[in-house]
């Protein structure tokens, strides 16, 4: 264990308007090239400087209101609604001031208002004050760590580069699964990497690996693969929906849905584009939205597919994590920053806002 103290702590659319039409000496409109059409101006780019962090992965708001920002390579950026150091509303931590990792790619709260962070350099918790991390040193599987969920015995459960760590907040477990094929088209692989675990509405653990998805009912071990209809082995993040489905985003096939029988592969039929699935999410309302590489953010309402792209104000069709706010508000996240959507469009919140 190895205690450290943290110091004191859209895209715009913009077109410009041709009439077609000149005042010449005072004689009345005269055409201006009548055989072309206005085109608009391209549309500009956020600028990269501009924005919280080049790639935005998770974001979580705290029992206090605080939002935490989880970045592939910035650390974790806390932003209150107070000045912080640079006299801006945020506040960054990295292995320079103390956070155990500078890739966060999972944040969770246990009922204590504890914030756990999944880091690439270890567990990291914050207790209000100060960062504890925790390392293989202390029997964490590996340090370098790719999800994190929190159980309904306030078990936290830690998916790593090697397999799966259990943590009641004293002792790591370690949680056995079968090895899985290594991903040659992924940066990062391994027979034991873990992207995603959840704990189901009857109290069963689901793990997404490069072979499938597995499920542990505190006795035994199931597993679902293509084999069983799932869309593609390798599988980035899962969802149990209010209505007991489950949802998969797949890193080669897209998103498929699974109600218990038969699994439904979300396809162009439906109006979705995109193989490569990261992130889902359920708002309150029920709609449930995922994120395809290439081509930004969909929400199903339960009838459609509705699409957010460039035109809705996404810069970068990377969009890697969604999430909604205790005012109702959608939050995303991912390359070229950190989006917030009003109305029916995305804005582009950069280190000066608008934050609220």
């Amino acid at each position: 264990m190895k205690p450290t103290f943290a110091l004191l702590g859209l895209l715009a659319l913009v077109t410009t308007t041709v009439t077609g039409v000149v005042a010449q000496n005072g004689a009345g409109p005269v055409p201006l090239q009548p055989e072309r059409q206005a085109q608009p101006l391209p549309q500009p780019q956020p600028r990269l400087q501009d924005q919280i962090s080049e790639f935005v992965r998770r974001i979580h708001q705290d029992s206090r209101g605080d939002f935490w920002f989880g970045t592939n390579s910035d650390g974790v950026i806390r932003y209150t609604g107070k000045a912080g150091p640079a006299e801006l509303p945020l506040e960054y931590f990295s292995p320079r001031r103390g956070f155990g990792g500078y890739a966060v790619r999972g944040i969770v709260e246990d009922a204590a208002g504890h914030v756990w962070f999944g880091t690439s350099g270890g567990l990291t918790r914050w207790d209000g004050t100060s960062f504890t991390t925790f390392t293989e040193d202390d029997g964490l599987a590996h340090n370098d760590i790719w999800c994190l969920t929190i159980d309904r015995a306030g078990q936290i459960w830690v998916g790593t580069w090697k397999g799966v760590s259990r943590f009641d907040g004293t002792t790591f477990t370690p949680f056995d699964l079968p090895e899985s094929p290594v991903d040659a088209t992924r940066g990062v692989s391994s027979p034991w990497i873990i992207h995603s675990i959840i704990e189901d509405s009857t109290g069963r653990m689901w793990f997404a690996t490069n072979g499938g998805v597995y499920i542990h009912d505190g006795t035994s071990l199931e597993h679902l693969s293509e084999a069983d209809g799932l869309c593609n082995n390798v599988v980035n993040c899962i969802l149990e929906d209010r209505e007991g489905r489950f949802w998969f985003a797949t890193h080669h096939q897209g998103v498929c849905r699974w109600d218990g029988t038969t699994f439904t592969t979300i396809s162009d039929r439906d109006g979705v584009q995109g193989t490569e699935g990261w992130d889902l999410f359920e708002d309150a309302d029920g709609n449930i939205w995922f994120t395809l590489e290439h081509f930004g953010v969909y929400r199903y309402d339960g009838q459609e597919y509705r699409n957010y792209a460039a035109a809705e104000g996404l810069a970068s069709g990377a969009v890697q994590c969604i999430f909604q706010d205790r005012d109702g508000r959608i939050w995303a996240g991912g390359h070229m920053g950190l989006y917030r959507m009003e109305g029916d469009a995305f804005i582009n919140v950069t280190r000066t806002g608008p934050w609220k």
